[in-house]
């Protein structure tokens, strides 16, 4: 079983309009291994400059351990939709085999899923079940959480702790929030960013329901980001520099050591060598 560099930190740019140039991206990895941070998962997916040999080259350079995505985002996100070119669920494979990504990157739309993501999760979820790998779901504004676990758990057999459900926080349903822990899936919960301010405020009452209910072993904790001012003042570093401590007043020690170290660790881990 490979298994990232504990602590791990999940959501580095779930969204990302591509990774940073190796000079520039060095900037808030060593933030990040000063801050007792050894590993960070970018979730930024197939053709959206994701600059994976740079990613590659800043993981060397700072120490920081690096998961890389394949996968797709929203049709949105691209000048000509992928989908037109490539067979989804081969290139997903092949890029998680071949070493280049460690986890499968897919979107849901508002409030629901169109053809174009389900025939991407499709393919995500036969990927999955081929190699292992984890499934990071961009939830658009933190919708449509129990129709992608009625999808890929339900009708494709992804096993629920294969699947990791982003941007939760962005839709501060508690009920949703534990129908999705229950499942078995993962939760994860971004980092405070000036564009999702109007629900940041929510993020500890959703954690708290959650640990309250049973489920600290469902959480996960990042810094979604996807502009560079937005990293410079906040990002990933912030997770570390002031959710973590106020994680552990609020929950306890054993709460931060499980939502940032114990399960990132065993959710993006996966069985190939």
């Amino acid at each position: 079983m490979r298994r990232p560099r504990p602590p791990l930190h999940p959501l580095a740019a779930a969204a990302g309009r591509g990774a940073r140039r190796p000079r520039r991206g060095r900037r808030p990895a060593p933030r990040l291994r000063r801050l007792g941070g050894g590993a960070v998962a970018q979730w930024t997916p197939y053709g959206m400059g994701r600059r994976i040999d740079d990613l590659a080259d800043v993981s060397r350079a700072t120490g920081v351990h690096v998961i890389a995505a394949t996968g797709l985002h929203q049709a949105a996100h691209y000048d000509t939709d992928p989908l037109e070119t490539v067979r989804p669920a081969a290139l997903f494979v092949d890029e998680l085999t071949s070493g280049r990504a460690g986890m499968i990157k897919v979107a849901t739309a508002f409030h629901g899923l169109d053809a174009r993501a389900r025939r991407v999760m499709t393919a995500a979820a036969e990927a999955s079940n081929a190699t292992g790998a984890p499934i990071g779901v961009h939830l658009e504004q933190g919708t449509s959480a129990l129709d992608v676990l009625d999808l890929l758990c339900g009708a494709l057999g992804v096993p629920p702790d294969r699947v990791i459900l982003g941007h939760l926080n962005r839709s501060p349903d508690p009920w949703v929030h534990l129908r999705a822990a229950e499942s078995g899936a993962y939760l994860a919960f971004d980092g405070p960013s000036r564009t999702h301010h109007a629900t940041d405020w929510h993020l500890f009452a959703s954690l708290t329901a959650l640990a309250d209910a049973g489920h600290i072993d469902r959480l996960l904790l990042g810094g979604d980001t996807t502009t560079a001012s937005a990293r410079a003042e906040l990002g990933v570093p912030h997770t570390l520099r002031a959710l973590r401590p106020r994680v552990e007043r609020q929950l306890g020690g054993e709460a931060a050591t499980a939502i940032f170290r114990t399960n990132p660790a065993r959710a993006f881990a996966a069985p190939w060598s």
